[in-house]
């Protein structure tokens, strides 16, 4: 018999209304890439509501981050099954992804008309908005996921990884890691019986579903590769199954499978790149950008709403598939050990983010330190909306700007 695993005793499900309108607010304001996503999620749902715990939230993370496909939207479409079934899956994704895509989709209908005096002014003030979301985001999981010496060297191990290694794999490699010095370094874990991910389904269904994953890539390896909708929705599932790292990871995947066959320039995808790197969301998004470009007559809102599905449905089926036997794995206690390591790499993967390339590609100099450190402040002191720290970080480099500072 197919058992079904109880929900969560902590809190019962929440409304898929709810949970629309929540990841709505979250994908309106999150800007900086996938790990100030990682942080404003932490912000949101972990602080403020409490859907999840800090060990389920650090579990979650780590999970998709060692998953290939979108880490950031694997992470709140789990958070959405977790906390309403499919319904609230379904509606977390569509929350967080619906602004970005809009926004992509409407650049790529009017890019021949597009130009913007403060362009660059106002994207410098949204990468000064990731610096402050991401800082907070180091200290209030570094609080809560590294307590003692033990996890924060292995925080600090991890950090080194992915700094010192130019590599897609880093991220994977600094997550395995912490799982293996937690097995030596965090005995003290008991088990996670309290803090397991709760899915509204049972191990059996989520073999099915990965049997389902595998299945998609097979038929997106072997898609043809002649012009139409059907060839764009295998190069599609192709990149969204086979990145890892996510985010900007996926552009080479995606510039070999629009411009290599002609349907795009490579002006015009690099246009859509630099737009993806203004807009809040998922740098997936990007997808809608690319297929709304597609040659007539598959481009437009047809090729817009292929190419966004097919480029996340692969992650969301392999995180689904995995979260049962996941939670399977967390009931023995050296999963536990392994999983207190794996949360300590989880910040430190955060912190060396935070360095590069959060910081240094957004602080220049004292006036940038200033204006994120005023974000910053209010973040950390206030636990303010996100919002007003956008406004005031984008409005206060369009000011210096102005001013020729």
């Amino acid at each position: 018999m197919d058992h079904v695993t109880a929900p969560s005793a902590e809190a019962g499900p929440i409304r898929c209304a709810e949970i629309f309108w929540t990841f709505l607010r979250i994908g309106l304001s999150s800007f900086g890439g996938p790990v100030a996503h990682v942080a404003q999620f932490h912000r949101e749902l972990v602080l403020a509501r409490r859907w999840v715990s800090e060990q389920q939230y650090g579990q979650l993370v780590a999970l998709c981050q060692f998953l290939p496909g979108p880490a950031t939207s694997q992470v709140g479409f789990s958070l959405g099954l977790m906390r309403g079934g499919w319904r609230g899956a379904l509606s977390a994704y569509c929350g967080f992804t619906l602004p970005s895509a809009l926004l992509m989709f409407a650049f790529a209908i009017l890019l021949p008309q597009f130009s913007g005096l403060w362009g660059p002014a106002i994207l410098h003030g949204l990468k000064l908005v990731a610096v402050a979301v991401v800082a907070h985001g180091v200290i209030v999981m570094g609080r809560a996921l590294c307590p003692d010496w033990q996890r924060l060297a292995i925080a600090g191990f991890a950090m080194w990884i992915v700094l010192s290694q130019a590599s897609a794999w880093a991220q994977s490699a600094a997550i395995a890691w912490g799982a293996l010095s937690g097995l030596f370094l965090c005995r003290f874990a008991g088990t996670l019986s309290a803090d397991q991910l709760h899915v509204p389904y049972s191990t059996r269904t989520g073999l099915y579903l990965l049997a389902l994953f595998f299945g998609l890539l097979v038929a997106a390896l072997l898609a043809p590769s002649d012009d139409g909708l059907g060839a764009a929705a295998g190069a599609f599932a192709r990149a969204g199954a086979l990145v890892f790292g996510g985010g900007h990871v996926v552009l080479p995947l995606l510039e070999g499978a629009v411009v290599a066959p002609g349907w795009l320039t490579e002006d015009e995808f690099l246009a859509g790149y630099g737009a993806a790197q203004a807009l809040p969301g998922p740098m997936f998004s990007f997808a809608a950008f690319l297929g709304a470009r597609l040659p007539v007559p598959f481009g437009g809102l047809p090729g817009a709403l292929v190419a966004l599905i097919a480029i996340f449905a692969p992650g969301l089926l392999l995180v689904s598939g995995s979260l049962p036997l996941w939670q399977s794995m967390t009931r023995h206690r050296l999963a536990a050990q392994a999983v207190a390591g794996i949360n300590a790499a989880v910040v430190g993967l955060l912190a060396a983010a935070l360095y590069h390339p959060v910081w240094s590609s957004a602080v220049h100099g004292v006036i940038d330190l200033l204006i994120a450190g005023v974000g910053f402040t209010w973040l950390i002191t206030r636990r303010g909306s996100a919002w007003i720290v956008v406004i005031w970080c984008v409005a206060a480099n369009i000011a210096r700007t102005a001013c020729g500072w």
